[in-house]
């Protein structure tokens, strides 16, 4: 509405000034005309007043031509200036048409104007609707969303009471797991106590009952027969001599299974050992397959005489862990050996 009544405001600033131009115009031709009456009414008047003052025309019949020439002359001045304002006058009226055609298109162009302005307005208003709903949207999904945060802090709260909680159950499992630890450490080392007691036990039984013999010796925890004594050079098959020395073991070992408490978890592991020279057959493509092959054939017979296979464990270790690192026989000799240690599972 303001912008129509702008456009309205200057639509009408447009004709005051065409209307005072044209009210000059016409007091201009007025005033002309006036003149131009009076001079016929003057003329008239002469005219008329002939009858009366033919004789004062007699006399001034000289004055009257002379007038008279005046009066043409001025006759002719003003038809001359009559056509000139008819044309000033023809020529403001065709300035009167054209403005009025202009101030018609601007009428067109402001009523075009405030139509597109109400256009615009119109959808002014539809774009301010669709930003309420908008509005009213966001401000309800903003409503949803703090009624989540708050579950989600709800949530968020039960969980660390419930972490809390899960903390000192784990403080207290953990202390409970330290102490069954150090309990089992304790019980650990009784059971190993127990089993070197067991193992001393063993081998003192062995060295009673095989002598002292250069062949047969006590390393630290381990029974040590030199692979001379079981097995011929290179093979892995038992001797007869080795048969009767595990006979003497398998009857050790059979005693030491009554003994050893059930719940004692042990094994006696029977190690395989070469010397550094290398074996190359069909049979043992290398040192490690011979050591490996006669550790099982001791398990074997072990087993075939009574001993729970449960008990028994083989390993070959080839040439390399020789106890003497020399190349002389007596040092190949001792590398060759086969050793039982008992040890827990």
């Amino acid at each position: 509405m303001l912008s129509r009544t702008r456009r309205r405001e200057r639509t009408i600033d447009y004709w005051p000034g065409f209307v005072d131009a044209l009210s000059t115009m016409l007091l201009v031709i007025i005033f002309l005309l006036s003149v131009f009456m009076l001079a016929q009414f003057f003329l008239a008047r002469e005219v008329t007043g002939k009858d009366k003052a033919l004789s004062r025309l007699d006399r001034q019949i000289n004055d009257l031509s002379t007038l008279l020439a005046l009066e043409h002359a001025a006759k002719d001045k003003a038809e001359q200036e009559t056509g000139q304002l008819k044309a000033t006058l023809e020529a403001a009226q065709t300035a009167a048409k054209a403005e009025a055609t202009r101030l018609q298109e601007l009428v067109d162009a402001g009523n075009q104007a405030t139509q597109s302005a109400e256009d615009r307005a119109r959808l002014s208003l539809r774009a301010l609707d669709a930003e309420k709903q908008l509005s009213t949207q966001a401000e309800a999904q903003v409503e949803t969303l703090n009624q989540q945060i708050a579950a989600l802090r709800g949530q968020l709260s039960s969980l660390q009471e419930t972490l809390s909680a899960s903390e000192t159950r784990d403080q207290e499992s953990r202390a409970q797991i330290a102490d069954l630890g150090s309990r089992l450490n304790v019980a650990l080392a009784q059971k190993v106590q127990e089993l070197a007691h067991y193992r001393s036990d063993f081998f003192g039984r062995l060295r009673q009952v095989l002598g002292e013999r250069p062949d047969l010796r006590i390393v630290g925890d381990r029974f040590v027969f030199q692979s001379e004594l079981l097995f011929d050079s290179g093979q892995a098959r038992l001797n007869p001599i080795g048969r009767q020395e595990l006979d003497t073991l398998a009857t050790a070992l059979n005693d030491l299974v009554k003994t050893i408490p059930a719940d004692l978890p042990w094994v006696m592991r029977v190690d395989g050992h070469t010397d550094k020279k290398q074996i190359k057959s069909v049979q043992f493509p290398s040192n490690w397959e011979l050591s490996v092959a006669r550790a099982l054939a001791v398990v074997h017979y072990l087993t075939d005489k009574g001993v729970p296979p449960d008990r028994l464990a083989a390993a070959g270790f080839g040439s390399f862990q020789p106890l003497d690192p020399g190349d002389s026989e007596e040092a190949l000799k001792r590398n060759r050996r086969i050793e039982l240690k008992i040890t827990e599972k």
